[in-house]
């Protein structure tokens, strides 16, 4: 157990655990979208096909601040790798969400 320093929490000692990865960072990552569907996830000079959607939703949130909408896709690549991708409706682009 750990033991209670007693200080007090500020808010600027916080920091995100989960922080988002673009997927066009460090080095150029694509994904082709056919039908509005993702199909691949380009990486550099390889190309990894996508087996299947495991899951996807939908978020919209946040509508009485900055707004927050992004589709999300849970995708088995032809690798056997798992990666939760999603399409931010705001900027368009596409992201890595990492567990």
């Amino acid at each position: 157990m750990v033991e209670d320093t007693r200080t007090a929490a500020r808010a600027d000692q916080l920091r995100p655990l989960n922080p988002l990865r673009p997927l066009n960072r460090p080095k150029p990552v694509t994904v082709q979208v056919e039908c509005g569907v993702p199909v691949a996830v380009i990486d550099g000079a390889h190309r990894r096909r996508i087996e299947r959607i495991q899951d996807r939703w939908h978020v919209d949130d946040e509508w009485w601040r900055e707004p927050i909408q992004r589709r999300y896709y849970q995708v088995a690549l032809d690798t056997g790798t798992v990666r939760t991708l999603y399409r931010d409706d705001a900027d368009g682009g596409w992201y890595e969400q990492r567990y």
